[in-house]
């Protein structure tokens, strides 16, 4: 899961990245890593090793992944320090990391994120942070065992840096219950669930179909319509293209549902939406992790009522894309002086029943893991219908072309465009504005910036 709110920590998040996994674009082109000394056998010159407390940072979510850990591994000496993840481009790890790298000491020896931003800033230059795990560090057995695509968002250059915990591709969640009572059938794609909403406007008024005040907007109708805001062509290289047709389509699509009151402007965790719209959810596209964090947990949604649709596609989309909402990421310190025991940590918390299978909130990315995942929430009897088909499918259709920039796109959405949108501008005529903000935030992270 990622970035996210604390509700998250419901989250089913896992989702994330679902049962296929392959939820996060390609891999990243190579940058200028250190190259190690001939007689390393990780692939980095390692720190010395020595036995003591294995320092490891997760945000509030994954705390339990933690104690699950030491649980299991009651020999082992944990040091657990909670910070924010990295939650909505927080950028708290980076800034921690550089205090570290000044002073020559402090780092923790593995780190959960829940942004798919670390690699491109933390695998680069003599001062790296992140270690590479497919040079000695983890076996090919092991590596092997995470969907497809889990594991592009933190390669670079070929080299993989991350073990991903949980995928977030973006489905319709549907009230199927509301759905029936009113004679709806379940939009396949955008064009029709344009339509529907209009219907709902009129035939319905008050009730929503989505939802435009959070700063992952952009990741489920942006991405999902393939708008070429930020894709990463090399270690420090971007093309931005905000104002493409295929991100203006997007743009009047919310426009328009947001204008007739079918899309929200509420923040789906603020105090607010629970309140005064939360019986009142038709439908909300958005990532796997909704139906834990939202549904169960934001909105009480009851048993039975909440269905799962396949991932939303414009018509011409051939084969169909979807978006991706987070899915966090676990990350071993090239300085860590307990580099076995951070293995062995990073190894189980990504891969281990106890945690993935019988705790976590999100969809695992490790394959075997994923598939028991889903069969418990699809056992658990809280859905109506299969949940496994449409979710394990948009996991295979997240759009690559939507890059992990060393900044975040969520942060510059917030900033520049929901502040102007709530003021009752249209997300059509803040693309160009869209468009000049990303760039400048390129520029400031070093990119070479391409339009």
């Amino acid at each position: 899961m990622r970035r996210r709110s604390p509700a998250l920590r419901l989250a089913i998040t896992a989702t994330a990245a679902l049962l296929a996994v392959a939820a996060c674009g390609p891999p990243n082109p190579a940058g200028p890593v250190k190259t190690p000394s001939s007689s390393s056998p990780y692939g980095f010159d390692a720190a010395e090793q020595k036995d003591g407390k294995l320092v490891v940072w997760v945000d509030s979510t994954r705390l339990d992944a933690a104690k699950a850990y030491q649980s299991a591994h009651p020999g082992t000496r944990l040091d657990i320090v909670t910070y924010d993840g990295n939650a909505n481009g927080s950028n708290a790890l980076k800034t921690k990391v550089q205090l570290f790298n000044r002073a020559g000491e402090g780092w923790p020896d593995v780190v959960f994120t829940t942004d798919n931003n670390t690699a491109s800033w933390a695998s680069q230059g003599d001062d790296a942070f992140v270690a590479p795990l497919d040079k000695g560090l983890l076996d090919d057995a092991t590596l092997s065992g995470f969907a497809k695509g889990a594991l592009d968002v933190c390669t670079i250059g070929g080299t993989v840096y991350c073990l991903r915990n949980d995928l977030a591709q973006v489905v319709l969640w549907y009230n199927k219950k509301l759905l029936g009572e009113f004679g709806y059938e379940v939009p396949k794609t955008w064009e029709e669930y344009q339509a529907l909403g209009e219907k709902v406007a009129t035939e319905h008024p008050g009730y929503i179909v989505g939802t435009a005040g959070d700063a992952w907007a952009p990741e489920i109708y942006m991405w999902g319509s393939e708008c070429p805001a930020g894709q990463v062509t090399g270690a420090k290289a971007i093309t931005v293209k905000a104002t493409d047709a295929k991100c203006v389509r997007a743009a009047k699509l919310m426009d328009r549902l947001v204008a007739n009151k079918t899309m929200s402007m509420l923040p789906l965790f603020g105090p607010d939406f629970a309140k005064n719209q939360g019986d009142k959810v038709l439908m909300l596209p958005g990532p796997a992790w909704y139906g834990g964090a939202v549904f169960q947990g934001a909105l009480k949604t009851p048993k039975g009522e909440l269905a799962v649709g396949d991932a939303l596609h414009w018509a011409d989309q051939s084969p169909p894309v979807t978006g991706n909402v987070g899915g966090g990421a676990w990350w071993l310190s090239r300085h860590s002086t307990n580099l076995k025991a951070a293995k062995d940590f990073i190894t189980w918390v990504a891969t281990a029943d106890a945690y993935q299978v019988e705790l976590s909130p999100g969809y695992p990315a490790h394959a075997p893991a994923a598939a028991k995942w889903i069969k418990k929430q699809q056992d658990s009897g809280y859905y109506a219908g299969d949940i496994a088909a449409p979710i394990t499918t948009a996991a295979g259709q997240v759009w690559s072309g939507w890059g992990s920039p060393e900044f975040s796109q969520e942060a510059v959405w917030a900033k520049t465009v929901i502040p102007a949108q709530t003021a009752g501008k249209t997300v059509e005529s803040l693309l160009p504005a869209w468009q000049t903000a990303i760039e400048q935030q390129a520029q400031v992270s070093g990119y070479q910036v391409t339009k």
